[in-house]
């Protein structure tokens, strides 16, 4: 069988295959490959078994990172929470499957990464990728009824929060005008110091906005006019997506950040929403797994497999930005410096 490769940015049979599939997600779109290309250089691309002139049935969605200081790779795809291969017949998936390994070799890469919901995928290799890194999936059934899902919420850590918050006059915005990206951005460096983190380039979510348009949304918590506390999402068919949060933390006693999720389930229900995807924590970030857990969502295994050369050093940068010494000194960076070490870093870390 034939492989074929396409570039989902300028062929229009991927979108309409993605919005045929209920396995697509935010993260196959081509919105976010246009993000990832317009910020970080990544090239993007799908490898399917459909020939150029028919229907497309199947595809891998990747991106190529190439980079001197990490190398070269096939990562399916950069910054994505999770992004499973998608085929209605088995046989194609077997097929697929098994043309990651050669994948190596044929792109002269140190590693190619698949980021699965479920590993089933690999069942029908012989010698199967490796586990590289674990995480916890979170997920939020939207079918349920308003009042179901708000008693289905931990009392004293959301409900309890979420009446304080009312109580203490916190309002809710939403829009992604250029002035909310910007007070999203702030809480962002604020909370990336905190945790000892360089944050994220301004220019990753304004390419966000650009390619999603209305289907991103970031909403800002205000205590007296002043943003405290903000989430971005991403809005794909009938999935709701959080992707990023962050807060002022003098004002955490007041409960923003149940406050959003609370807001952000309303509307997200209304407009049709039946599930949000709270997307990945660490294995051990037990308070972040406890508070989605506290939201009353579901919580699953998310593994990330490799294929990797025996040459290939995969998680220096991930062990260099969590280096002890490297947060230590993030920490006390100024705020001009410390986006920029954001700006250098993530081009390199997808």
């Amino acid at each position: 069988m034939a492989i074929y490769e396409i570039d989902p940015l300028s062929d229009s049979r991927w979108e309409a295959f993605l919005q045929s599939h209920p396995g697509a997600s935010a993260f196959h779109a081509t919105a976010w490959s246009r993000a990832l290309r317009n910020t970080y250089g990544y090239v993007p691309l799908v490898l399917t078994t459909s020939p150029p002139t028919g229907k497309i049935t199947n595809g891998l969605a990747f991106c190529r990172v190439r980079s001197w200081l990490t190398g070269t790779r096939l990562v399916s795809v950069p910054f994505a929470d999770h992004c499973q291969p998608l085929f209605n017949d088995t046989q194609d998936g077997h097929y697929l499957a098994a043309l990651l390994p050669g994948l190596l070799k044929q792109e002269h890469c140190d590693y190619v990464e698949a980021r699965l919901l479920s590993s089933d995928f690999f069942e029908c290799l012989e010698d199967k990728p490796s586990p590289s890194t674990a995480f916890v999936h979170h997920s939020l059934d939207l079918t349920q009824k308003l009042q179901t899902l708000f008693d289905r919420m931990h009392q004293s850590c959301f409900r309890r929060k979420i009446k304080r918050a009312e109580k203490e006059g916190l309002i809710y915005a939403e829009g992604s005008s250029d002035a909310i990206v910007h007070q999203f951005h702030s809480l962002l460096v604020m909370t990336r110091r905190r945790h000892g983190v360089p944050p994220q380039p301004l220019a990753w979510f304004r390419n966000l906005r650009d390619s999603f348009s209305d289907a991103m949304r970031i909403g800002v918590a205000l205590k007296n006019g002043r943003p405290i506390a903000s989430m971005l999402t991403l809005r794909y068919k009938s999935t709701l997506v959080y992707k990023y949060g962050c807060s002022d933390a003098a004002f955490h006693s007041l409960g923003p950040m149940p406050f959003l999720f609370w807001q952000t389930i309303q509307r997200g229900k209304a407009a049709g929403a039946t599930e949000f995807d709270l997307g990945r924590s660490d294995t051990n970030a037990d308070g972040l797994i406890a508070f989605k857990n506290h939201m009353g969502a579901v919580a699953k295994p998310l593994t990330y497999y490799r294929f990797a050369s025996s040459s290939a050093t995969p998680k220096f940068l991930s062990r260099l930005i969590q280096n002890r010494r490297l947060s230590a000194i993030s920490s006390h960076l100024p705020g001009v410096l410390l986006r920029a070490a954001g700006s250098f870093l993530y081009r390199h870390a997808g």
